[in-house]
């Protein structure tokens, strides 16, 4: 084990950084670091005083990261005192962000999942009724391969995607009944959830599992494990990620057996940020 003297005294560093699960054994870059994720999760502002019990150093060391961080421009106080993101952390954020297409930062997932399952990984956004498809990665070559294309649509209520973007945005029964209007839902396959307490109930069971599943609901012989995916915003999906499989291959059952293998594969990107 390495020992690197700091202005605070010595903490051990393994070949990875920082060890154990102790903020207070953090140091230079690292507590900065810190100091500014713990920023953004108070939009509000924070005081020094909880700022320092919730990374968990000694307050002058979390007041010069904070000295750090202000002289960046990466932090600001407002006329209470508070700390707060600053203007040129975000600015550098959101220009990125603008700059950066979804597809980028998301054909890397597809790929992994798409080489994994042997199956087809798909990224979908809600369109009113409709689900659009924005990226696609089929299976490796000699594989059966869906029909599915980039900017292709499917009805919303029919599909693992759509069904789990309208379980954030429809709340109630009545939600549902006002989203299907005078305008039936159409029956792809005998599975389809038509009725508006059927798929009521069903989005209700996926916003509690964090999930969704196309249990050959929009074609038979194919079935999907949908989720969400916080690509644009930290708290709202901007769109999910399925795996579309043929049964006789990729049983339900077998995705879900994977979900945290899934899951460990979208990282950050498929969780609200809280």
């Amino acid at each position: 084990m390495e020992h690197t003297q700091t202005p605070d005294g010595p903490t051990d560093l393994g070949e990875d950084g920082p060890t154990g699960a102790e903020s207070s054994r953090l140091v230079g870059s690292d507590r900065v670091l810190a100091v500014l994720r713990e920023l953004s999760r108070f939009p509000d502002g924070v005081g020094l005083d909880e700022l320092t019990r919730v990374i968990g150093s000694p307050k002058p060391t979390v007041h010069r990261a904070l000295g750090a961080l202000r002289r960046a421009g990466f932090a600001d106080q407002d006329d209470r005192g508070h700390y707060v993101l600053g203007d040129e952390f975000l600015r550098m954020a959101f220009a990125h962000h603008e700059a950066r297409p979804e597809q980028v930062r998301l054909q890397p997932l597809l790929d992994t999942l798409a080489t994994r399952f042997g199956e087809t990984a798909h990224y979908a956004v809600l369109d009113g009724r409709e689900v659009v498809y924005r990226s696609k990665v089929d299976p490796p070559a000699g594989a059966v391969r869906l029909t599915s294309t980039v900017g292709g649509r499917n009805p919303a209520h029919a599909t693992g995607v759509g069904k789990l973007l309208l379980a954030h945005q429809l709340d109630t029964l009545e939600d549902v009944e006002a989203w299907i209007g005078d305008s039936p839902l159409e029956r792809r396959t005998p599975q389809t959830l038509c009725r508006a307490h059927d798929l009521y109930r069903e989005l209700r069971t996926i916003r509690s599992q964090g999930y969704a599943c196309d249990d050959q609901e929009n074609e038979p012989g194919v079935n999907c494990l949908a989720l969400p995916l916080y690509a644009t915003s930290p708290t709202t999906p901007s769109g999910a990620v399925s795996i579309s499989a043929l049964t006789y291959r990729t049983p339900l059952s077998s995705l879900l057996d994977s979900l945290a293998e899934i899951r460990a594969v979208l990282g950050p990107l498929g969780e609200p940020y809280r």
